[in-house]
């Protein structure tokens, strides 16, 4: 079988985005599942190269099909966008600006099947606004680029997977996005995203909003007017669903005693706090709903170490990970 490409897109210059690409592209497992190309800055990722000291060519190449990389070389689809000395750690419109044409450049491959997945590192989103990107975040630039409406957040992390039905919006604003057809909708992303991980009939459970998933309205009405109903529609069409279960007892079913594979959570924090206990470092991003596979270090830029050479590219790895395996099942016909 062929291996999938996957198209790194090396984030903002100011952050970790490009030694962590670095450090993970040194890893030789990376080739045994896949061939990686980078979008970003060549300058930048020898500069990296030079601080970690890793004997590493940086090769430019003009379109993935031409890469050919290894632990020796990292090929780089070079956009030249920002200076070679560009300051570490502060908030610039010229990084964000550029982070953004990382994302795209990946994104019209995507589009045209030059790559399979593209795996993203961490841009901030201040550099970004500043840099004229009116999109809060990967997830928001990507369901643009790609014209997608119905698209959510899904997290792998040590011993758990969380999908959720809301993100970056206001938390007064996340109990109004509780709402039937969404929650069914994130159900069934879910489920199709989980088969694409290798998971043949996944075990999903379904977050409660409220304390004790309303205590039958005494706490709150939504879980029962709401979450009920799209569990129900989801059951009857044989997806392997339980819900609402409450909140406060459903992570350790899930990572402590492996009852279930993935939860629906209803917004963010519900699902980024206990993903990010268990496992910080680890964690990866997947944006779901899109006609690509996308996913992602789940951390920032780190701009307080950004240069320094001590960053984890664990996350990064598991990223890559990820995108292969999912680039397999849903390309397996033109991998062979």
């Amino acid at each position: 079988m062929k291996k999938p490409v996957l198209g790194l897109t090396m984030g903002d210059p100011a952050g970790i985005g490009s030694e962590i690409i670095v450090k993970a592209l040194l890893d030789k497992k990376m080739y045994d599942i896949s061939r990686p190309v980078v979008f970003g800055d060549a300058k930048q990722l020898e500069r990296l190269a030079k601080i970690i000291n890793a004997n590493v060519e940086v090769h430019v190449i003009k379109e993935p099909g031409e890469a050919a990389p290894s632990p020796n070389r990292i090929e780089v689809i070079d956009l030249h966008n920002v200076a070679a000395d560009v300051p570490f750690g502060k908030v610039q419109a010229e990084c964000g600006k550029a982070a953004y044409e990382y994302i795209k450049a990946a994104v019209d491959c995507a589009k045209e099947h030059k790559i399979q997945a593209i795996v993203t590192a961490p841009l901030n989103k201040e550099a970004l606004h500043a840099g004229g990107c009116p999109h809060p975040g990967h997830t928001e630039i990507l369901a643009n680029l790609t014209n997608t409406k119905d698209y959510s957040m899904l997290l792998v992390g040590k011993n758990l997977r969380v999908i959720h039905v809301s993100t970056h919006i206001q938390l007064r604003k996340a109990c109004d996005a509780v709402q039937k057809d969404r929650v069914y909708r994130v159900i069934k992303l879910a489920d199709e995203t989980m088969k694409l991980m290798g998971f043949e009939n996944p075990r999903i459970a379904v977050a409660g909003l409220n304390p004790h998933c309303g205590e039958n309205g005494l706490f709150g009405w939504e879980d029962e007017n709401e979450i009920v109903p799209a569990v129900k529609d989801a059951i009857k069409e044989g997806i392997n669903v339980q819900g609402p279960i409450a909140p406060d007892t459903v992570f350790h079913r899930a990572a402590n005693r492996n009852e279930f594979d993935i939860v629906v959570v209803m917004y963010h924090d519900q699902g980024h706090i206990p993903l990010k206990v268990l496992g910080f470092s680890s964690g990866v991003n997947i944006t779901v709903g899109l006609p690509i596979i996308r996913t992602s270090v789940d951390h920032g830029t780190a701009f307080e170490i950004a240069g320094k050479g001590i960053a984890d590219p664990e996350s990064m790895i598991v990223a890559m990970e990820i995108g292969a395996q999912m680039a397999k099942v849903r390309f397996k016909e033109d991998l062979v």
